[in-house]
């Protein structure tokens, strides 16, 4: 019987040489279990009506019907415009001049350079019209993709290959599930849980391997997104946040009538959790399953705190990484209040602030309690003690 990180659950051993008995096993399988067939009733029941979803969308529309936006080449530049040659669609091999904002002279195009342009069709009143619509960055963006895939499978090999498939799934999760489940008016809590549990059932298995250990760990995640989630609705609540803070929300609020702001806002904060949920829940679980093993006289109370000893130091700079990313995120907007200089009071009971900071809190609270639930779900399915001690005399 293999003692890796690979084996199945129906094996006794736990990625290491401690054997799991079988009431501990058999309650933690059992809960996943239950979490599975939940996960799937709530996808089924959630999955969204695609022709309620294609009416929202119908009411939209990207471009003014005869609008067409064609690939150019730039083959001279100015402080204010570019002269490109069209390079497909109807007007293909074209030279026009169009003007350019300043922010787009000073990113510094050559000649070379792909753009894409509006071509506005030819009225009675006026001829066609050609504008700046943006820069194409498709092969820089394609050429930083592959490094990123090239330089995690160098390091982290096929654990890291898994880990860039669960991240296609969980987009694949949240692009085909959850946007349309929620324009369509679904609860955003049902499906934040819903689609986050249907992430975390297939990447935490995927990337880290099928064992006991990673099923502690799953199940620490899944009661920390529980968490994250039932104070999402009670803080959104007592702070009265709308959950429209931009044009985004204006725009969605008139064409998506049946949509949840608070919802949303709270399915939000659920999928912001994910990532750090993962990685701490790993971690707590993997600690408790080395000390268990490097410490079999350590009795459960002491390996609890030694556990969350780790816990805590990981906390610590798990918090620093979800405020300093929230704060990268939204630096151009903390930029604007510096400029403003608005009162302090005022400015943390904006929608705008309020919302950001809503929501760093409840995502942090979540991670820190999802440690000591992590840590006492390990600490009670490795054996105790005296199971450790009757296991080595044998």
């Amino acid at each position: 019987m293999g003692h890796g990180h690979g084996h199945g659950h129906g094996s006794h051993r736990a990625g290491s040489d401690i054997e799991i008995a079988r009431a501990p096993r058999l309650v933690l399988l059992g809960l996943l279990a239950v979490s599975f067939v939940l996960t799937g009733i709530g996808m089924v029941a959630l999955w969204p009506d695609q022709d309620a979803a294609d009416a929202i969308r119908s009411q939209t529309s990207f471009a003014a019907p005869g609008v067409t936006y064609p690939s150019a080449t730039v083959e001279s530049t100015s402080d204010t415009g570019l002269t490109v040659r069209i390079d497909d669609g109807a007007y293909a091999g074209r030279r026009v001049e169009v003007d350019v904002p300043p922010e787009v002279a000073a990113s510094r195009l050559g000649r070379g350079d792909g753009v894409r342009l509006i071509a506005t069709p030819a009225t009675d009143q006026q001829p066609v019209r050609f504008s700046y619509f943006g820069t194409e960055r498709g092969t820089p963006l394609w050429l930083l993709g592959g490094l990123f895939v090239l330089v995690v499978v160098a390091v982290a090999r096929w654990r890291g290959l898994l880990a860039i498939g669960g991240l296609a799934l969980g987009g694949a999760v949240i692009w085909w599930f959850m946007l349309p489940a929620l324009l369509v008016g679904e609860s955003g809590v049902l499906v934040g849980l819903t689609g986050s549990a249907a992430i975390m059932l297939v990447v935490l298995y995927t990337t880290h391997g099928v064992s006991l250990r990673t099923s502690t760990a799953l199940l620490g995640t899944l009661a920390g997104l529980l968490a994250t989630a039932g104070l999402a609705v009670l803080a959104i609540g007592g702070t009265h946040l709308t959950g429209i803070s931009d044009e985004s929300g204006g725009i969605l609020s008139s064409y998506a009538g049946d949509l949840d702001f608070q919802g949303l806002l709270a399915c939000a904060m659920v999928v912001a959790g994910l990532g750090v949920l993962n990685d701490v829940t790993i971690t707590q679980a993997s600690a408790v399953w080395e000390l268990r093993e490097a410490a079999p006289s350590m009795g459960r109370f002491r390996l609890f705190n030694a556990g969350m000893r780790i816990g805590r130091d990981h906390i610590a700079s798990t918090i620093y990484t979800i405020a300093f990313a929230y704060a990268g995120a939204a630096l151009t907007v903390l930029l604007v209040i510096q400029l403003y200089a608005p009162p302090l009071a005022e400015l943390l009971t904006t929608e705008e602030i309020a919302q950001e900071i809503v929501r760093t809190l409840v995502t942090s609270i979540g991670l820190v309690l999802a440690v000591p639930l992590t840590t006492a779900v390990a600490v009670a399915i490795v054996p105790g003690r005296r199971d450790v001690a009757e296991h080595a005399d044998h």
